[in-house]
């Protein structure tokens, strides 16, 4: 897989996009410029020993000079939301790896997006470069209340092509007024919480969908068994032992990966497959993705058959 940067930086501004809703803007210390990147990008944050989140980036892929992260308070989370808006301070340095796509904006004539609660985040830049390309689109855009409801401001400028339908003033998101009547040429883009996109996908072709999840869906999985793996760059094979991730095997075994998420959502311990037949269990790779087998995420997805050989 590609590399990605990882850098140290500075968090120049802190300011709440919504209630419970903290965005964080952060530059490099010298000045220098940031990574490219394109709507549909995350970075991993590093927010200390063992807590390592995902953030969308929600700012303008035009401005290199910063990055701007939105984090969601989550009493019942795992603490990293919780660090974000008590511990994290202006002026304060995080370690940020990334970006990564794998939420990429396809070139398309026209657009219905849907987003719930936090999942405006990565939608927010893909409108404006669906606005900067000439495409008709849609935002359909839920959330708990209006005041819990992020960037609403920013998004008031699209006029009536944006929806905001707060649960407690509209009930549950109208998914037909988007998906009953969708043109054949529309591609759907929606990210929220899981079972908003559960409700996407039943009603949506899955050709013209393409979801984010912050949490991992049930997938539906085999019998565990052992494996093998061969790895390339090293001509080294280990065993995969039932119950014990490809992951944990290779770490073990003194190879240095890339992970974080070990749920399968953030892709960053994605691995290309050299041979072999991967047993997909992550939530990030398409069905045509699964289709090719090219790639698979070694923290949670397993082997079809008795061995695999990955470019480690």
């Amino acid at each position: 897989m590609s590399d990605v940067q990882e850098v140290e930086l500075v968090v120049e501004r802190r300011e709440f996009a919504a209630d419970g809703v903290l965005a964080l803007t952060l530059r490099h210390p010298l000045g220098e410029p940031l990574a490219a990147w394109e709507p549909g990008a995350h970075v991993d944050v590093a927010l200390g020993p063992d807590l390592e989140r995902q953030y969308s980036l929600c700012g303008d892929p035009a401005d290199r000079s910063a990055w701007r992260i939105a984090v969601l308070r989550e009493p019942a989370g795992r603490g990293g939301s919780a660090h974000v808006h008590e511990e994290v301070r202006e002026g304060d340095k995080l370690r940020v790896r990334g970006p990564r796509n794998h939420f990429a904006l396809r070139p398309a004539a026209r657009y219905r997006f849907i987003a719930g609660g936090i999942g405006i985040t990565p939608v927010l830049p893909m409108l404006a470069a669906a606005e900067a390309a000439g495409a008709e689109w849609t935002l359909l855009y839920g959330g708990r209340t209006r005041d819990s409801m992020a960037f609403t401001g920013e998004l008031a400028r699209y006029g009536e092509r944006v929806t905001v339908a707060p649960q407690d003033e509209t009930g549950l998101l109208d998914l037909g007024s988007v998906l009953d009547e969708l043109p054949e040429d529309a591609l759907v883009y929606c990210c929220g919480p899981g079972p908003l996109l559960d409700a996407v996908e039943e009603r949506c072709p899955a050709g013209a969908l393409h979801v984010e999840r912050f949490q991992a869906k049930d997938q539906p999985t085999g019998t565990d068994v052992e494996f093998e793996v061969e790895l390339a760059q090293s001509g080294r094979t280990v065993t995969v032992a039932p119950g014990v991730s490809v992951l944990d095997t290779v770490r073990a075994a003194g190879v240095e990966v890339l992970f974080s998420c070990t749920e399968g959502t953030c892709g960053t311990c994605e691995t290309d497959v050299l041979d072999g037949v991967p047993e997909h269990r992550d939530s990030v790779l398409t069905a045509e993705e699964r289709e090719a087998g090219e790639t698979m995420m070694i923290c949670v997805s397993r082997c079809r058959g008795g061995k695999l050989v990955l470019d480690l």
